[in-house]
């Protein structure tokens, strides 16, 4: 366990998945209500750097552009579910610290282009002025590449998971993570200055989360149905502890929706509860 985690784990916010899906939910309200109001949420560095300190957090509102209600329910109620299987899996802690940190890349993201606007591109400052310019450069920082970096994340964690493709034709997520990663490669070649960064920042956490992650244990269905099932016989277990993690020291007694698991790259028997099976170092014989 990291000396962040043990610092800062316990504040770790449960279910943010569906906190990000009442964010969107309150987005949507006000965009069909008072859509003006949108252009003071959205992340606006030349705004931001004037006073309004609040966009550093509203532009979490701003929610992905849907052509209708069913289509937006849709795309709420799958991010909802593939967001919640993450943080199943990784943690809670592990989740809210890839997510928070996309967030942080994205506002970083949004400040680098502002300064190589101001650098490189006067021409656009003249033709505008830069409060005007930078309204319409904060719509291309959005949440819409943050909940793409959770699909890439749920494609890399299950790969082999089906899901039906226009509720017909079924397809393994991993083709549709390739066919996503290839859509953005091209549209970031392809795109101007302002989608580049966009792109790059938002997305950023993903490559970290795979660069740091290649060796992560995936899980199926299967898998997640025996953790169930699991945790079901330890509510029902009582007297002496059967599980203890190696790292925290919890038991089945001290949490008892935890879940616990032997490491099969440490040598000897350490078993590890769910938040610190796939954080902590492997235990290495000299």
């Amino acid at each position: 366990m990291s000396s962040f985690e043990k610092k800062f784990g316990k504040y770790a916010i449960k279910n943010i998945s569906f906190v990000l899906v009442i964010c969107y939910a309150i987005g949507y309200l006000v965009e069909m209500l008072l859509p003006n109001l949108l252009w003071y949420l959205t992340l606006n560095p030349y705004a931001i750097v004037h006073g309004q300190i609040w966009r550093l957090f509203t532009w979490i509102l701003i929610p992905p552009s849907g052509s209708n209600i069913f289509v937006t329910l849709l795309m709420l109620y799958f991010y909802c579910s593939i967001g919640t299987t993450l943080e199943r899996t990784w943690g809670t802690y592990r989740y809210n610290v890839y997510l928070f940190q996309g967030m942080l890349f994205t506002i970083a993201g949004s400040f680098l282009l502002m300064g190589y606007t101001y650098l490189f591109k006067q021409d656009a400052l003249a033709v505008f002025s830069a409060e005007s310019y930078f309204s319409v450069v904060s719509l291309y920082f959005s949440t819409y590449y943050i909940n793409m970096s959770i699909f890439l994340a749920f494609a890399a964690t299950f790969p082999d998971v089906s899901v039906l493709l226009m509720f017909i034709i079924p397809i393994k997520v991993k083709w549709l993570g390739i066919i996503y990663a290839v859509m953005l490669v091209f549209s970031f070649l392809q795109g101007d200055v302002n989608t580049k960064f966009a792109i790059a920042a938002s997305l950023l956490n993903f490559i970290v989360f795979f660069v740091t992650s290649r060796n992560m244990m995936h899980m199926n269905p299967k898998q997640i149905h025996r953790r169930q099932e699991f945790k079901r016989e330890v509510k029902r277990s009582t007297g002496v502890t059967k599980h203890k993690c190696a790292i925290c020291g919890r038991t089945e007694v001290d949490s008892p929706n935890m879940q616990f698991r032997f490491c099969s790259k440490c040598d000897g028997n350490y078993e590890y509860c769910e938040e610190h099976l796939y954080t902590h170092t492997h235990v290495r014989r000299q």
